[in-house]
């Protein structure tokens, strides 16, 4: 059983829902607070094309130190209130933790330097890989992989990260089959099945080496699945209706996470953030346009409507004409943030015009965008919660996402290509045809998917 289960909405208002603001903030130990009336910038940054060895860590440590450095020096120059760093430690850092650890190390003496030197005020994200989708893990919850991802998050909360997270990939082996064939029914059984089931094995463990350490489990991150159909959708290759259910899908998966004691603020990558926000309360990293230096995405002014940490994605740290791109992107993210402070600064009728300015210029755009909206996300998250179980959940999800897409292309808020409606239909179909019962509905995808690269023993199957 879940530690917490959420049966209703955080926020009653939509006046409530807004950028910067949560219910349940989460408060750092220097006195830096996330989602308690402004929001912050959250720097996410990576190491140029380079071998990561034995040999080369020295290098990596000073690629990493120096990119700190600099960030932390512009946002002295800009006068930053606060900011948030971000390291994805890259696979070869999680399969060996000690290296993983010593990056931590590296780049939270610098942070710490720079707080102690200036009063500049910050906190670190650990995020290692998740790297049992190696064809060697044996399991999900054992061996040699779990235990090393195990070992770097303790070390890195060990060695001051502040915030624990991981893009996960349970169920992964299943949903790519499901995107490239645009199968909503396997999606469902990756996301709403298979995802849950792993998110709650995983967190609660995270969750245990976050209150060992006086660290913060802060949130998971659907990046593998909703990003990944979102990239395809954007390319042409799915049908950009299709996405935008996988993302709403995904809400159910992320939200596992907070059940199972996670406090936030929930990792940038995951859009569905803004579902995790509406249902629990706690503070959320998006990323826009600011992200466009790791990937395109047509939610460019949107995802910030009620973001509580602004963030670039991952950026390479590589030379351009204004300078190292990290610092050039913690540079823009200062200036949004800057802007939406000065906007809750005037009032709060100033942040919500400002919010759903936001909203508005990119939702009538596109699907994948319109299922932000947050007066959309508050309706659709009440269908969501009125519903037992994840498998329930995940399925209410798609159906209620289906059905606002259909009233929003029928009453001209959204344009979408004509091609596309039919999917809604087909989704819908799909949907309709799955068992009511969810065991039976494993034991029907588990003989039908059962591969080399879907091994149900892994999930206890």
């Amino acid at each position: 059983m879940p530690k917490k289960y959420f049966n209703e909405l955080s926020y009653k208002s939509i006046d409530d829902f807004v950028y910067g603001t949560s219910i349940h903030p989460v408060n750092c130990k220097n006195g830096l607070v996330v989602g308690g009336g402004q929001i912050y910038p959250e720097l996410n940054f990576t190491l140029p094309t380079m071998l990561i060895t034995q040999e080369t860590m020295p290098e990596v440590l000073q690629q990493y130190k120096s990119i700190i450095e600099d960030a932390c020096k512009r946002a002295r120059e800009l006068y930053a209130p606060g900011f948030v760093v971000e390291i994805e430690l890259l696979p070869p850092t999680t399969y060996n933790p000690e290296w993983g650890i010593e990056i931590i190390k590296t780049v939270r003496s610098v942070m710490y330097d720079y707080e102690q030197k200036y009063g500049l005020k910050s906190a670190l994200r650990a995020t290692p890989v998740d790297i049992r989708e190696d064809r060697e893990s044996i399991h999900m919850w054992k061996g040699k992989h779990w235990d090393a991802i195990l070992e770097t998050f303790e070390g890195c909360a060990k060695e001051g990260a502040d915030f624990l997270a991981i893009e996960s990939i349970g169920g992964k082996d299943i949903h790519d089959d499901a995107l490239v064939y645009c199968e909503i029914t396997k999606s469902l059984f990756s996301l709403g099945i298979l995802g849950t089931r792993d998110m709650s094995k995983l967190w609660s463990a995270i969750v245990d080496i976050a209150d060992r350490t006086g660290s913060v489990a802060s949130g998971d991150t659907a990046c593998g699945f909703s990003n990944t159909a979102m990239v395809l959708a954007d390319r042409g290759y799915i049908p950009k209706v299709f996405s935008a259910v996988v993302r709403v899908m995904s809400a159910v998966r992320s939200l596992v996470a907070v059940e199972e004691g996670a406090l936030g603020p929930h990792k940038d990558c995951g859009y569905e953030g803004v579902y995790v926000k509406a249902i629990t309360g706690i503070p959320i990293a998006m990323e826009g346009k600011s992200s466009a230096c790791a990937h395109l995405s047509s939610l460019g002014n949107i995802a910030a409507a009620v973001a509580d940490l602004w963030s670039n994605e991952s950026v390479q740290n590589i030379k351009l004409l204004g300078g190292m791109a990290p610092t050039v992107s913690m540079e823009q993210l200062i200036y949004d943030c800057r802007l939406m402070n000065e906007a809750s600064a005037r009032g709060k009728q100033q942040a919500l015009l400002l919010r759903d300015m936001l909203a508005d210029s990119d939702s009538r755009l596109d699907p994948q965008a319109y299922v932000l909206r947050p007066d959309v996300v508050l309706k659709i998250s009440k269908e969501i919660v009125k519903e037992n179980g994840h498998f329930n959940r995940t399925k209410a999800a798609a159906l209620a996402t289906i059905e606002e897409l259909r009233d929003a292309i029928a009453n001209e808020r959204l344009l979408i290509e004509e091609r596309e409606e039919s999917w809604l239909d087909i989704m819908e179909s799909q949907i309709e045809a799955i068992p009511q019962d969810e065991e039976e509905f494993i034991q029907q995808m588990v003989k039908e998917n059962a591969s080399d690269k879907f091994v149900p023993e892994k999930y206890d199957l």
